[in-house]
């Protein structure tokens, strides 16, 4: 990727996941290089009730698997390449069909917002699709099926604060782009308006990869092994 978020030769790159790293190259900041344990986060992130409602889905009973559930692995397989192919291809348009590629920052951060909801409504629905095809199958399914739905209870909140944050950083990177080129030029091809075209397309791919996570896990727990 050109622009701005690769154009730091003073920086060692950090390692760790790609969509943290684009955030901090936007926020222009060095990704941290540690950081607390799994554990620990988690302990911060979920409050009493909730972390009471995950224990009771990890020790509990599990539900009597229903003797007639449809085995659909690869039909929810296809549905969730088909939703992600659209996303991509959503994310990859300059612009909605039929409409001028846009030359001001708000209408970037309005296009951002769509982009994410969008994402959030269809990740939501195939989170949905898998768990319930889980809690219907044998063994130890049902029980990831509840504990999948009370950690996306508990860490939905937290997820959702981080991805708040793109919109307005996918701005100021807009603006600072515009200031360094020295120009005032708003023409649609202009080098600087293509570099941010270019960084918001890997920032929202980015979060499209972290969205897919915990789809990918149910879609992998399905599977036969």
């Amino acid at each position: 990727m050109t622009g701005t978020m690769a154009k730091k030769p003073h920086r060692t790159p950090v390692p760790g996941p790609p969509f943290i790293r684009l955030l901090a190259a936007l926020a222009d900041r060095a990704a941290p290089r540690t950081g607390p344990d799994l554990s620990d986060r988690l302990s911060q992130w979920i409050d009493w009730t909730r972390a009471v409602a995950l224990s009771r889905a990890l020790d509990g009973r599990l539900p009597a698997p229903a003797d007639d559930a449809p085995s659909a692995v690869d039909g929810l397989a296809l549905e969730c390449e088909r939703v992600r192919a659209t996303l991509v291809e959503t994310i990859n348009q300059p612009t909605p069909a039929g409409k001028p590629v846009p030359v001001d920052a708000i209408a970037y951060r309005q296009r951002c917002l769509n982009v994410q909801r969008a994402m959030l409504t269809a990740t939501g629905r195939l989170r949905g699709l898998l768990r319930d095809q889980l809690a219907a199958g044998p063994g130890e399914l049902p029980r990831l099926a509840e504990v999948d739905a009370v950690m996306e209870q508990a860490l939905s909140p937290r997820e959702q604060q981080l991805l708040a944050s793109v919109p307005a950083l996918l701005g100021a990177h807009f603006e600072r782009l515009r200031e360094d080129s020295g120009s005032s030029d708003v023409d649609p091809d202009s080098a600087w308006l293509q570099i941010f075209r270019k960084d918001m397309q890997a920032v929202l791919l980015a979060e499209l990869d972290v969205r897919f996570h915990p789809i990918e896990g149910l879609l992998a727990a399905l599977r036969p092994h």
